[in-house]
């Protein structure tokens, strides 16, 4: 009986030892799928502004002569890359606006790289809130007659399309004690 226990366990143990090996490694395998798994790409951020994304200038930050806010909750990137020597890319979300009657909103890359993925709004405002009279990407006109996207593209690139006095555009018309005034003026409700 020793020899028979003895020619089982010398047979069998090892392939007992065998097949738990090659159950552990197939496990591995299949069980440990997420490490061969194709990552998701990272979801696609947008942000398709309405009528009521537009409040009175100062429900948003203020930043030197214009406004920023941010929709989607990245107002804090926003103000960085505004406040930024070094300029940046704005993040989606962010609204910029000088006066109330125009706007400029970052929308997902790609959606325009003539326009840096910047969607320009000319708006009616009202004590009743904010109407988009026009929106698009390369044919908005401004209220002097000029293409919202062919001056900002003068911007240096560093600024993201954003013109200021120092950042290579055309310098607008009238001069920042006029646009205050156009500011204070804002006829919407701060709430």
């Amino acid at each position: 009986m020793r020899i028979t226990i003895r020619r089982v366990a010398v047979t069998w143990v090892p392939a007992a030892a065998l097949a738990v090996a090659v159950a552990l490694a197939v496990g591995a395998c299949s069980g440990g799928e997420s490490a061969h798994r194709t990552a998701k790409p990272p979801r696609r951020e947008d942000f398709v502004a309405q009528a009521g994304d537009f409040r009175n200038l100062h429900t948003m930050t203020k930043v030197r002569n214009f406004y920023v806010d941010n929709r989607l909750g990245h107002l804090d990137e926003a103000l960085a890359v505004a406040n930024s020597p070094r300029g940046g890319v704005y993040p989606v979300g962010t609204i910029i606006q000088l006066v109330p009657q125009e706007a400029m909103v970052k929308r997902e890359k790609g959606f325009n790289p003539a326009t840096r993925d910047w969607e320009f709004f000319f708006l009616s405002v009202s004590p009743a809130g904010t109407a988009i009279e026009k929106r698009g990407t390369t044919d908005v006109v401004n209220r002097f007659g000029g293409n919202c996207a062919s001056c900002h593209q003068a911007a240096a690139p560093r600024f993201d399309g954003v013109c200021e006095e120092t950042h290579g555009c055309a310098p607008l018309p009238i001069g920042p004690d006029v646009f205050h005034t156009i500011q204070e003026s804002d006829p919407r409700p701060l709430s």
